[in-house]
């Protein structure tokens, strides 16, 4: 009589998938909020904002000329801009939850290579984020200094 053939068991992969699905789906949050929500809610034009901002500095400058102390408007959120937001921190827990589920798909020995992607896809949702704010940061910088110029402050 033959012994029976062992057939090889394969590690699971519960985690390991459920973690990359959670990484595709902070990958896509963290990158079309970005195209998709100018195009539903557009901004407003150049020339508004640059006259709104206008105003503002003038408003500014005559509260400091009369000694008063300058009472800012109240700005109420666009729905472009509170969709955003909400799409920058759902990006960015989906992506810690993608790392936390590839953690535990290595603690528990799942297969390495899903673990792997999971981490990968929650690592670039997050430096994805990280990075468009990086650059809002910069062109703010480079706004500032342009406006600093011509008004003669630098």
């Amino acid at each position: 009589m033959s012994a029976p053939a062992l057939k090889p068991t394969l590690p699971p992969r519960r985690l390991g998938i459920i973690g990359s699905i959670v990484g595709v789906l902070a990958l896509m949050a963290a990158v079309l909020p970005h195209w998709v929500v100018p195009m539903v809610f557009p901004p407003p034009p150049a020339d508004q904002v640059i006259v709104d901002t206008g105003h503002r500095i003038k408003d500014r400058l005559m509260a400091r000329v009369k000694g008063i102390e300058y009472q800012a408007p109240k700005v109420e959120k666009s729905a472009g801009r509170s969709w955003s937001e909400t799409a920058s921190a759902t990006a960015i827990s989906l992506g810690l939850l993608a790392i936390l589920l590839s953690v535990l798909s290595l603690v528990l020995r799942e297969e390495r290579l899903l673990a792997g992607v999971a981490a990968v896809l929650g690592t670039g949702a997050i430096a994805i984020e990280i990075s468009f704010v990086m650059i809002g940061a910069l062109i703010l910088i480079a706004i500032l200094y342009v406006v600093g110029n011509i008004i003669g402050l630098l």
